[in-house]
């Protein structure tokens, strides 16, 4: 038996969206939303977006694994293999090179396109699908997660503002070389957009766009730190966000 009277966590409520939770406490916790209209109206907004995300990207989750993904051939071959493995798919789903500005410097190379932009939309179809857990430091810590994961990768992180998209959060990942930064943003509609970037061997790169299924990415390079912005496959949209990120980290140094 449980308590009725003990207060519903946050957890607890995600857990009841997410269908969780445990059955004993579930009518407690409906009880708690009929008295508590705020609760009640964050509950419809969760399963809302939930809602949005599934129509988005439930296919994704129904994709077989291509063969020469499968985890044991992976563990198998060290990475240079698979990003070399994967250089026919990318070249099927790379369209032209430049949207419209240049840094500074000659064209990317093709394979830290290939590796850079392989990595980022992989970690974006990973996460953009949750709703729980899509990052590990939240956006109300702004602050913190600068700094954290500009401790943590050794240069200056920055979490851009982005018109009309609010930061959710942030993460560490592995990137090809070294530690990599990973920054979601979430549209009122549910519409997410991934920024990532990691150290690279190069100083400057032209953009690159490059979409695989449901998912568009561009890559860039600047001062040594490669940028992948990731988004749905609307070129114009996606190249606005990415430009708007392209232009603050111009003026705040990288």
């Amino acid at each position: 038996m449980t308590d009725p009277n003990i207060p519903v966590t946050e957890d607890e409520l995600h857990a009841y969206v997410d269908n969780e939770l445990p059955a004993e406490r579930r009518g407690d916790v409906e009880a708690w939303l009929a008295t508590h209209p705020d609760d009640a109206a964050r509950v419809q907004s969760w399963r809302a977006m939930a809602e949005r995300l599934h129509a988005r990207y439930d296919t994704v989750l129904d994709e077989a694994v291509p063969n020469r993904l499968e985890l044991e051939r992976l563990v198998r071959q060290p990475r240079r293999w698979v990003y070399g493995a994967v250089a026919a798919t990318l070249a099927a789903f790379i369209a032209g090179g430049g949207v419209g500005w240049i840094a500074h410097g000659a064209a990317a190379t093709p394979s830290a396109f290939q590796s850079f932009t392989v990595d980022a939309l992989d970690a974006h179809r990973l996460y953009v699908v949750e709703v729980r857990h899509p990052v590990e430091v939240p956006g109300s810590e702004r602050d913190h997660l600068q700094q954290w994961l500009t401790k943590r990768c050794g240069w200056d992180v920055r979490a851009p503002e982005l018109t009309g998209l609010k930061l959710v959060g942030g993460r560490l990942l592995p990137g090809p070389s070294g530690p990599a930064s990973f920054l979601m943003y979430e549209s009122t509609s549910g519409e997410r957009f991934t920024v990532y970037t990691a150290k690279a061997k190069t100083d400057a790169t032209q953009m690159r766009y490059a979409v695989q299924g449901s998912d568009g990415a561009l890559f860039w390079a600047d001062r040594g730190v490669a940028y992948v912005v990731s988004g749905g496959t609307d070129r114009s949209r996606l190249t606005k966000v990415a430009q708007a990120v392209y232009d603050q980290m111009e003026k705040s140094g990288g």
